[in-house]
């Protein structure tokens, strides 16, 4: 008995964690960034499985892909092309995502592998 409610909540886990998931994926493409990104390939942007691994492990990661997603980011965005990551020198502001939205987002992001 105790394997079969094991089972059941290691499901509902699951379940809850690819709802998020869809949520997220859900206001990415409202929010407009599945225009030039997608999750595992370039697009204009970097994959967003690219930016994960560049910014793992950083403390303030979440915060400045925050900001980047509202603000843009200005010439540090041009490393991306450089490496062939991006067809953009830079990411525009996106001042329509409200930075609760943002904040989700790259939490988002942050976590794809």
């Amino acid at each position: 008995m105790k394997a079969v409610l094991c089972i059941a909540a290691t499901a509902a886990l699951l379940a809850a964690g690819q709802a998020a998931a869809d949520d997220q994926l859900a206001l990415a493409q409202k929010s407009g960034c599945m225009a030039c990104h997608q999750v595992g390939v370039k697009v204009v942007g970097p994959a967003y499985k690219d930016v994960a691994k560049k910014y793992a492990g950083q403390k303030d990661a979440e915060a400045r892909l925050a900001g980047h997603i509202v603000k843009g980011t200005g010439p540090a965005g041009a490393g991306w092309m450089k490496e062939g990551k991006a067809s953009m020198a830079f990411m525009p502001p996106n001042a329509g995502v409200k930075p609760e939205d943002a904040a989700k987002l790259a939490k988002w992001v942050l976590g794809l592998k």
